[in-house]
């Protein structure tokens, strides 16, 4: 998982104590490096221990924030006394980034509330979070309103702020990969390029041809056809499949990842149903479950919206995501459905898996012409889901976003699958259907929920409902 780089800012006002400022510096410097966090901040050498109160320490801050502008992921402002809310302020404005902003405070010792070592954070936060609030700067709390740097809760802040970090400026800078047309039958992945454009994420387009011409001009001793065949059968149970089949999906894959790794693209959406089994002979699940686990989201039926959910869940939890249909009930329980694809899940998030043929469309295009699909049950465990939309009508991106269990629930079935509790499943289930979201979903074995909440909601500045 990539390191996160903060900007810290440590706020003080001079008639409160400086030497608190100056401890508190030690203490949130080492809390950092102990978390794995780098950070850019004014050296101790400077004024008043590298603390920002006046003008000339904002521009300062702001200086050293600006040369180093494309580390930072996000600022930490962090207030051991009081703090002078317009310095600190000043600095971030001065600095031009537009990054997430965390708020910290330090708590006061009730025993030690003398002139010399009373902090009066507590109330300085609230003069910061409203001057931020005055200048436009969006920004996020602490759990508790004031907290020792090496209390618990905070660790938790860091991480879930860390991860908050990632998810936007990985989504503000995402190229996303549209490989071929969306399916003429699934009308449900449409979405708004222009308004993705917006929020800065970008789609690659690529014509389903060129990509298959790409594959039928490689050769099975090419060495990156060689590599990629190596790949399939160390990811995966293989017994069974032809040769043929599994030849072409290295082709596939050789094609593909050279043409990512030329457009610098983050994660991709591939047409499947049904060109691809038609004129080239596989289906490309394997292909698509081996970039998920390796961090590269792919997602099927040409849905760039899917990708972008599975991608920013990708981004929080350092972890594969997966794109399933919300697509059975489970008996009578009405908190519990069947998840299911095909299946290009990635292999991570399956308890046992194989690669077999797709038995859904065999019987249109051939057996022969479907073998790819990587099936099997998925793990137990807790889960976040999350779908992001474009609605065009609105003109607005929207997004939900929840928490659930898989379940070791009974089922036969085939594809890739599993059983889910969500509590409270049909006013969910009401909400998809009512603001017309897809019918499918990006899953993630984590519980991130609260972290894409803020991401998408305070930073992206999405619309979200947070199911709990």
């Amino acid at each position: 998982m990539k390191r996160v780089t903060l900007g810290v800012i440590i706020g003080n006002r001079g008639f409160f104590p400086t030497h608190l400022c100056e401890a508190g510096r030690k203490v949130i410097l080492k809390v950092l490096e102990e978390q794995g966090i780098d950070v850019v901040i004014l050296p101790e050498s400077a004024r008043q221990s590298g603390t920002v109160e006046s003008i000339n320490d904002a521009r300062a801050c702001a200086d050293l924030f600006k040369a180093n502008r494309e580390k930072i992921d996000g600022i930490l402002i962090t207030l051991p006394n009081f703090g002078e809310e317009t310095g600190i302020v000043n600095a971030v404005k001065f600095s031009g980034l537009n990054v997430p902003i965390l708020v910290h405070a330090f708590g006061d010792d009730a025993k030690r509330m003398t002139i010399a070592d009373r902090r009066d954070s507590f109330c300085g936060k609230m003069s910061t979070c409203n001057n931020l609030r005055q200048y436009g700067f969006k920004f996020s709390l602490t759990e508790l309103h004031t907290v020792d740097p090496t209390n618990p809760s905070f660790i938790a802040d860091l991480h879930k702020f860390a991860a908050v970090c990632r998810v936007v400026k990985g989504l503000k800078t995402a190229r996303i990969g549209a490989i071929g047309a969306r399916p003429g039958a699934f009308n449900t992945v449409r979405y708004s390029e222009k308004l993705f454009e917006n929020a800065g994420i970008s789609v690659a387009t690529l014509d389903l041809s060129e990509v298959l011409g790409w594959a039928n001009k490689l050769t099975s001793g090419d060495a990156a056809v060689k590599e990629k065949m190596d790949a399939i059968r160390a990811y995966t149970n293989v017994d069974g499949i032809p040769v043929e089949s599994l030849d072409k999906m290295a082709r596939l894959g050789a094609a593909i990842d050279t043409w990512s790794k030329d457009n610098e693209i983050d994660a991709t959406a591939i047409q499947c149903w049904t060109s691809l089994e038609e004129f080239y002979g596989v289906v490309p699940c394997t292909i698509m479950s081996m970039m998920s686990d390796t961090l590269r989201s792919s997602a099927c039926e040409t849905d760039v919206a899917g990708t972008v959910s599975m991608y920013a869940m990708q981004l929080a939890s350092g972890q594969p995501s997966a794109l399933l249909d919300w697509n059975n009930n489970y008996g009578g329980d009405p908190d519990k459905a069947v998840v299911f694809h095909c299946s290009n899940l990635p292999k991570s998030v399956f308890a046992e898996q194989k690669m077999d043929f797709q038995e859904i469309i065999a019987g249109a295009v051939g057996k022969e012409n479907t073998y790819g699909t990587i099936v099997g049950r998925m793990k137990t465990g807790a889960f976040t889901y999350c779908r992001v939309s474009t609605d065009d009508t609105f003109g607005e991106i929207q997004a939900y976003v929840g928490q659930g269990q898989l379940t070791n629930d009974v089922l036969n079935t085939f594809g890739g699958f599993g059983v889910v509790k969500i509590d409270q499943m049909q006013d969910l289930l009401k909400f998809i259907c009512n603001n017309g979201f897809e019918h499918h979903v990006a899953f993630n074995l984590s519980e991130i929920g609260s972290v894409i909440d803020e991401a998408m909601s305070n930073y992206m500045g999405w619309s979200v409902y947070n199911h709990g």
